[in-house]
């Protein structure tokens, strides 16, 4: 395995540079003593030097700047902040009523503190929305943590719009300063110094990011991504809404997974209402099949799941009756507007634009032609809009059908996969008020006039479609629904590797040959090539950019900055750099007219820009 590294001539100039006390690298024991397989070895290289950094980078920090030094670690026990956890949570059921909903979620509870007792490795839960996920997962994690002296829990998410109610919960509960948000749309006005610190190299109890920061990390080879890796050894990892780990990365996030509760002694958790099939042969029978995880390595902490499902419905969803006629924009928007409270998930920004001009003006649009610090303030509206009984129309894309703690009476969606139609519903009388009179909340998918973007949206409702065409999804909602509906979409999927870590990574591992570089560059759950990033002047963007344009991009400045940035297509990006509304500024392309950006619906686009300039 180490055959490079038994080689006199690489060994000798090396031997006369170190101390007898230094081990000898001949004899170098693997992390856990025993033989590590060729897919974990680039994880145990990746690990020695997330230890050396981050040991070169504090050493410094203490030599040059004690100030900064002494913030460091000042954190609670797990222990501790358990204790706090019970305290909360006995305070919390006091205040709440008596419902049938809030019985479950006690269950739940229950069950995740009895199974946070058992020996580490991977564990599943699958509750459905509204099921009290968030807090539960949290109470298996501290009980698991005190049990089997892990050293911190990272929760990772999949979107960065959920990731602030998360971390307002976890730290009403254990104190800002133990809870760590780690993410590209992080506010630094808002974020101590102690917090800054602790992001670097992730040392804190408690971290809260995202699957992009999480797993892009994993397979870096910059020092900044990979000083905290050292730092997940031993730890707690809840995937929340697993559903979303993008099919075409799965088997390297899976191997990594299992690299590091196998090799680096993690406990990880699956969390989501829509369990996807992650054991056995993923990818039925085709040549594209791989096998990660063995089926009984997950424990469910939720056994009885099935049961909880019809115990806690609280919605009825009403299939299109024809699969192939397809709803004009006009006839979604005409129904829409028989509801004062009323949520509509489209699949694309452009039919999001669509449809909302169709409806009356006071309806609220929601897609990423916004920016981070827009689309933050618009779902803040919609809920204090909920909250005080208020009209409100929504036309969405899909960034608010995951974990997006909102409750609509009523839900449109348009087709696509079973797992979005379902997350789409936990929009849908989620806190079961209707049930409360003797209703359920309605979620109605439709066929949009134009089919499914190509790719694996596509494949998704396609996979809907077919099910839909047997008598296999009688209960959309139901957990075979979504085990039947995951084996069919990843028979689907030809590539389960997309950024080859196979060869890069693995393939000549045993020689210890590796290409970091290329690994890194490729691992990008997010795709932005063909893309390009445009400043926007939202609110306190105008002063921003009017910051960077005299200071240039300093890092704390860009940081920033991502809070106030649209990312359009190269087609889009052209019309609008060609008709003179953006100038490049230091490399990066800044709005530099007004109606490029609209407070109500975002950017611009498919020429809307061009008639603002022909009437002025």
């Amino acid at each position: 395995m180490i055959e490079r590294l038994t080689k006199q001539e690489m060994l000798e100039p090396i031997r006369h540079c170190i101390t007898e006390r230094t081990v000898d690298v001949r004899k170098f024991n693997a992390p856990t003593g025993k033989a590590l397989p060729c897919e974990s070895i680039h994880l145990w290289i990746r690990m020695l030097f997330s230890c050396l950094v981050d040991a070169d980078y504090l050493d410094t920090e203490s030599f040059m700047n004690p100030e900064s030094f002494e913030k460091r670690g000042k954190y609670e026990s797990l222990s501790a902040l358990k204790e706090r956890f019970v305290n909360f949570m006995s305070r919390f059921a006091d205040n709440s009523p008596v419902s049938d909903l809030n019985r479950i979620r006690n269950s739940v509870l229950s069950q995740c503190i009895q199974s946070g007792r058992q020996e580490p490795g991977f564990f599943s839960i699958t509750v459905p929305t509204g099921g009290g996920k968030t807090l539960s997962s949290m109470a298996w994690a501290l009980e698991h943590a005190v049990k089997f002296n892990k050293k911190r829990i990272i929760f990772a998410i999949p979107y960065t719009s959920i990731i602030s109610q998360t971390v307002q919960v976890y730290r009403e509960i254990f104190g800002e300063s133990n809870v760590i948000e780690h993410h590209s749309n992080i506010d630094d006005e808002t974020t101590s110094d102690e917090s800054k610190l602790s992001v670097e190299n992730w040392d804190a109890p408690i971290i809260v990011t995202t699957n992009v920061q999480l797993f892009e990390s994993l397979y870096a080879n910059r020092t900044s991504k990979c000083r905290k890796l050292h730092n997940l050894v031993n730890s707690i990892i809840i995937l929340d809404e697993a559903q979303m780990l993008p099919p075409e990365f799965l088997k390297p996030i899976l191997s990594v997974l299992k690299s590091l509760v196998g090799d680096f002694g993690a406990s990880v958790l699956f969390s989501t209402a829509t369990q996807p099939v992650l054991t056995g042969t993923i990818g039925g029978s085709g040549k594209y099949a791989f096998k990660e995880i063995e089926t009984e390595r997950i424990r469910e902490i939720v056994p009885d799941y099935k049961c909880l499902t019809s115990k806690s419905k609280r919605v009825d969803v009403q299939m299109p009756e024809n699969i192939h006629k397809n709803m004009e924009w006009k006839e979604v928007a005409d129904e829409l507007m028989h509801f004062d409270q009323v949520l509509c998930i489209v699949n694309t920004r452009k039919d999001c634009r669509a449809l909302h001009h169709l409806m009356p003006k006071d309806t609220i649009h929601l897609s990423r032609m916004m920016c981070s610090a827009h689309i933050m303030d618009v779902i803040a509206q919609i809920k204090e809009r909920l909250r005080n009984g208020e009209s409100i129309r929504v036309i969405s894309t899909q960034l608010i059908e995951a974990g997006v703690d909102i409750d609509f009476p009523v839900v449109y969606r348009a087709l696509a996969g079973l797992d979005s139609i379902a997350q789409s519903a936990g929009r849908c009388n989620r806190e079961g008020k209707l049930n409360k009179g003797g209703k359920l909340g309605l979620t109605k998918v439709f066929c949009p006039p134009k089919n499914t973007p190509l790719g694996l949206m596509r494949k998704g409702s396609d996979t809907l479609k077919e099910m839909l065409g047997t008598t296999v999804c009688n209960n959309p909602l139901d957990p075979e629904s979504f085990k039947q509906y995951f084996d069919l979409f990843y028979s689907k999927v030809q590539n389960f590797d997309k950024p080859n870590i196979r060869s890069l990574l693995w393939q000549d591992a045993a020689q210890m040959k590796f290409q970091f570089a290329t690994a890194a560059r490729d691992f990008k759950l997010i795709d932005d090539r063909g893309s390009e990033t445009i400043l926007i002047e939202y609110k306190d963007g105008s002063d921003l950019i009017r910051l960077f344009k005299r200071k240039g991009p300093e890092s704390w400045l860009m940081r920033k900055l991502q809070r106030y940035s649209v990312s359009v297509n190269a087609r889009d990006f052209e019309k609008i750099r060609a008709a003179g509304l953006i100038e490049q500024i230091h490399g990066c392309w800044v709005q530099s007219y007004e109606t490029l950006y609209d407070n109500k619906v975002g950017m611009m686009s498919d020429g809307e820009w061009l008639e603002e300039i022909h009437i002025i």
